[in-house]
């Protein structure tokens, strides 16, 4: 993992040089990309995981990172992250994703909800620069094709989405009435190198993985529905952007590609990188799945930030490819 700190591209701004950064979550896919560029710039890093669905052999060995397996909502592991000076606040920690929530909709708060009330609560008292706080295009409405951030309306469809919107407004509620400085990212379908597959993880590694074994890939209704797929790196560059940026206090951001793939044409590009030839299984539409179309409209994180996703789906799917298929 040393040589991934080596190679790992440097982008924008290398504002993290001798700061001290908590991430929440650090050891899931994007938190731990996130703590490898931020380790390159020169940062002391802490990260809180409790690998529920985090792996700690993501993150590198290095003298700047110190690592705590806990929960955000276990008193001691929360003290013992926010001990030193805090800095910067990346808040990823989560119950990942929708499945999970409607299996599991108190766990699902008691994370996502009240886990971001206490970061944020510690962050206060500690006078912490900025707190980035990760949520999810799952926040829109399910009736919805033009998703800018100026949407407000919160009939979304699962527990997960609503607990990431509470999240968002105790965000609000502290920025404004506390004037703790926040900044909130809105994920769109995010993907890459150490997303492992599994029951509740992303439809890409789970693809990958059943195209790796010869297996037809399973979609659920005609294929037709749509999501807006953002490489990892991309991910990470905006959420640094969103951290060190004063244009970014307070203000809400669409972190995505701005376009649409078909769950059908993603599942056929992956039979053909894979050289899979099951083909495609088409099942029922699971009860909560009632969104058709996602796409992000990101024209106030390229205005304010100055971001600009790099990787088109098929650069991104075979960087994944290269890196699940000698990880599984």
């Amino acid at each position: 993992m040393q040589n991934e700190i080596t190679n790992h591209e440097r982008i924008m701004v290398p504002a993290f040089q001798n700061k001290t950064v908590l991430v929440t979550g650090g050891a899931g896919m994007i938190g731990s990309h996130l703590v490898i560029r931020i380790l390159r710039e020169g940062a002391k890093v802490i990260v809180l995981d409790d690998l529920s669905s985090g792996k700690r052999e993501l993150l590198p060995s290095h003298p700047n990172l110190k690592f705590i397996e806990g929960d955000i909502n276990d008193p001691v592991a929360l003290e013992e992250s926010f001990k030193p000076n805090i800095d910067f606040v990346f808040h990823l920690a989560a119950l990942f994703a929708n499945q999970n929530s409607v299996e599991n909709p108190e766990k699902d708060m008691k994370v996502n909800g009240l886990g971001t009330l206490q970061v944020l609560e510690k962050s206060r008292q500690r006078d912490v620069r900025r707190v980035v706080y990760a949520s999810s295009s799952c926040v829109y409405p399910t009736n919805t094709e033009k998703m800018d951030e100026s949407i407000h309306d919160s009939s979304v469809a699962t527990p997960y989405a609503i607990s990431k919107f509470v999240g968002e407004r105790y965000c609000k509620y502290f920025q404004s009435h506390l004037g703790l400085p926040i900044t909130i990212v809105r994920f769109f379908n995010g993907y890459g190198p150490h997303e492992f597959p599994g029951k509740y993880r992303n439809v890409i590694p789970n693809f990958l993985q059943r195209a790796l074994e010869g297996k037809t890939l399973t979609v659920h209704g005609d294929g037709s529905a749509t999501r807006d797929f953002t490489y990892v790196e991309d991910a990470v560059a905006a959420t640094c952007l969103a951290a060190v940026r004063s244009e970014a206090i307070g203000q809400t951001f669409n972190i995505g590609t701005g376009k649409e793939t078909t769950i059908k044409e993603l599942a056929e590009k992956i039979n053909k990188l894979t050289g899979n030839t099951a083909g495609i299984e088409y099942v029922p539409v699971r009860d909560w799945d009632k969104v058709i179309r996602r796409s992000a409209e990101y024209k106030k994180a390229r205005e304010l930030l100055g971001f600009l996703p790099r990787h088109e789906l098929d650069q991104g799917l075979l960087k994944t490819y290269n890196w699940l298929k000698t990880t599984i």
